[in-house]
């Protein structure tokens, strides 16, 4: 490698004396030579005295409440082109690093994911899409690192209690079932497992965490001949975590990573003192703007430099959920539109590629890593075989605020920075150049690949010019590329008219409960595959998971409409369903949604409310309706009024509805409990 670029160096000394990057987009940015420019402050890239810490990647999670549910349902090419975006190398974001959510039945920010079990004797490793997509980012990249780590549980295992702790060794087993099942059914290899969140797997997602269960979660992996999979522990703070290592040897022993989240670029004493490796597990969750861009710009440098963290993981990894959801656009792209093909490969993606297409996981920091002298920071990297990477940021406190945690002040300036090359670096004779500008539209800049950067012979150093809100990539590797595809189709609303009959993959998005494709044996006519709610039980919960199960669909500025469905109560005398228009929250916050629910039940009622929870009520009455039967609801909302009707014949009229003014469509069921959907239409007037 250094034979080659010397090579061209001796060909391109002209161009040494000018070096300039204007030519190639950025005419206000000059790479010069430090003999042509004013002093500023100088920084030596040195592995004279060895190395710094291994870097292990960095990622993004697929979960925390489905975050992807949108992207399955993408029809080709565009999909393709999305997964090609966030896994393929030297492409787009080139993610070293996929975390996935294993799938608890509940409500963990945006939606549920399904769980393998949902109960004892029930396992089922096909439901749900974190399987194809871990499967997808391995075609792209087969070195991707896979994790697991579980937000919520199924209800069996808390035995009563919410609570996953109750059995170790049945959370243990189910939690091992599912890395077992991945590799029997998925041929994928999960790499760390939370102790809660997986592969490397992980713990209980920003939960109080129980030694115990990690020590007998690393006995079950062992005897289960998984001694590669690593744990992470414990997806939430530093401490407890470190300190309790510290102390107890054992659960020194068997815990590989300490992962925190969100740790604004610091870690705490004790956790350096474990000599464990430090991840942050979860970070960024912020709008994927220029300002998001920039907080994920400043923590991929700064973790290390501030925290000796050797990975950092986005949550997350694509917005693909409805947008009214909780952290809408939080992910490092944008998909949240399959029925037009839409979709925005925003900023965050190419700052990604500032790190990701340059280092892999096994290089090493330099130990030469810091502040720069008036606001900023680099960092550098290595494989040891000669290549070298610098990575140099200089974002503002306003263009770098992440959704949490809050951001002190710091004050960024134009300033000039000479980098010397010392060590195994010093006869590099030139660096490719890769640029990102964010901020004003006519300085904006993503991922420009710029003149090279070429020393003369016996110079070592460098100098740079750096405004505010800029990332330079200066490396020796020439394998980066700025991806892309043709434009994709245009955004378009959510369609006015929707129908489903359940047989091709529906946009319904889980809030509570799980609803799954089911063939009705029972009735092999019109309702043969039907949408069935599967859950008898409360998960173990991570959020305020609602009493009634929910499922959202469609335009959430939808205001005047007809909701049609056909609804199959399972439940003898206890048993109900809904269907319900405008219903204005989800997520975490899905207990206080609000709307007009029109309910009926097994017991011969039916009853219209305000709200999910059932406490505002508008109307009620007796009808004709009892359990395993099936009936067409109709409920039609416009301006101020709602009505309803039962097999095609009105059951309540003119009922007054004053709040809220638009919201999503939705089913669902009275309790947990089983009951199934056919035939699902709307029609959106405005």
């Amino acid at each position: 490698m250094a034979e080659s670029l010397l090579q061209a160096s001796r060909q391109r000394r002209a161009k040494a004396m000018t070096a300039a990057a204007g030519s190639a987009g950025r005419a206000a940015v000059s790479l010069l030579l430090c003999a042509l420019l004013a002093p500023g402050g100088a920084y030596v890239l040195d592995d004279s005295d060895g190395l710094g810490r291994e870097f292990d990647g960095i990622g993004a999670v697929s979960g925390g409440g489905a975050t992807s549910r949108l992207l399955v349902n993408y029809p080709e090419p565009y999909r393709s082109q999305i997964l090609d975006y966030l896994f393929k190398p030297n492409f787009g974001a080139s993610l070293h690093i996929l975390k996935v959510e294993i799938g608890g039945d509940g409500q963990t920010t945006d939606g549920t994911e399904p769980s393998h079990m949902h109960y004892a004797l029930d396992e089922n490793y096909f439901r749900g899409y974190e399987w194809w997509l871990m499967k997808e980012a391995k075609k792209r990249n087969p070195n991707i690192t896979l994790m697991g780590l579980p937000w919520s549980f199924p209800g069996w295992l808390g035995k009563g209690f919410n609570w996953p702790y109750v059995n170790l060794q049945l959370t243990a087993y189910y939690v091992v079932s599912w890395i077992v099942g991945a590799k029997y059914y998925h041929d994928l290899d999960i790499d760390y497992i939370g102790a809660f969140r997986l592969l490397v797997l992980q713990i209980w997602n920003e939960r109080t965490f129980d030694s115990d269960y990690i020590k007998v979660l690393r006995r079950m992996l062992n005897y289960q001949g998984l001694q590669r999979v690593k744990i992470i522990a414990s997806d939430n703070l530093w401490e407890p975590i470190a300190a309790s290592m510290l102390l107890d040897p054992e659960l020194l022993k068997v815990i590989d990573v300490i992962g925190a989240h969100y740790p604004g670029t610091h870690t705490v004493k004790d956790a350096r003192l474990t000599e464990k490796k430090l991840w942050s597990s979860e970070d960024f969750s912020t709008l994927n703007n220029d300002v998001g861009a920039g907080c994920w710009a400043r923590v991929l440098n700064q973790n290390y430099i501030n925290g000796y963290m050797t990975s950092t993981i986005a949550w997350n990894l694509v917005a693909s959920y409805y947008e009214q959801l909780p952290y809408g656009r939080c992910g490092l792209m944008t998909a949240q539109e399959p029925w037009s093909g839409h979709y925005v490969v925003e900023s965050p993606i190419w700052i990604s590629a500032h790190t990701t297409q340059f280092t892999q996981p096994g290089w090493y920091y330099l130990k030469t890593v810091g502040h720069l002298e008036k606001g900023g920071s680099y960092v550098a990297l290595t494989d040891g075989l000669g290549n070298l990477t610098i990575i140099i940021e200089t974002m503002s406190h306003k263009q770098s605020k992440c959704i949490r945690p809050f951001l002190p002040y710091f004050n960024v300036s134009r300033q000039y920075a000479t980098f010397i090359l010392k060590g195994s670096f010093s006869e590099i004779p030139g660096l490719q150049v890769w640029y990102t500008k964010l901020g004003k539209p006519s300085e904006r800049f993503l991922f420009k690949q710029l003149d090279s950067l070429w020393l003369p012979d016996g110079s070592d150093s460098f100098t740079l010019e750096l405004q505010a809100d800029e990332l330079f990539t200066l490396t020796t590797l020439t394998a980066g590329t700025k991806g892309s595809y043709p434009v994709p189709p245009r955004s378009q609303p959510f369609p006015r008219i929707y129908k489903d009959d359940f047989n091709v993959a529906p946009n319904f998005a889980d809030q509570t409960g799980v609803f799954e494709y089911f063939t009705n044996m029972e009735d092999p006519g019109e309702h043969r595959f039907t949408l069935r709610q599967v859950l008898n039980q409360r998960p173990i919960t991570w959020a305020a998971d609602a009493y009634n199960t929910i499922s959202v669909i469609g335009d959430y500025k939808w205001s005047n409409v007809t909701i049609k469905c056909d609804v199959y109560i399972e439940t003898p005398q206890t048993g109900g369903v809904f269907i319900a228009g405008r219903v204005n929250k989800g997520g975490i916050l899905i207990r206080s949604a609000r709307g007009v629910f029109f309910w009926i039940f097994a017991n011969g009622t039916y009853r219209v409310t305000g709200d999910l929870a059932g406490w505002m009520i508008y109307a009620l009455g007796q009808a004709d309706i009892r359990a395993k039967k099936w009936y067409t609801l109709t409920l039609t909302i416009k301006g101020h009024f709602s009505s309803g009707m039962l097999n095609g014949k009105p059951l309540w009229t003119n009922v007054p509805v004053n709040f809220p003014k638009n919201g999503w469509a939705a089913i669902g069921t009275h309790f947990f409990e089983f009951a199934q959907f056919d035939n699902f239409y709307v029609e959106a007037m405005g």
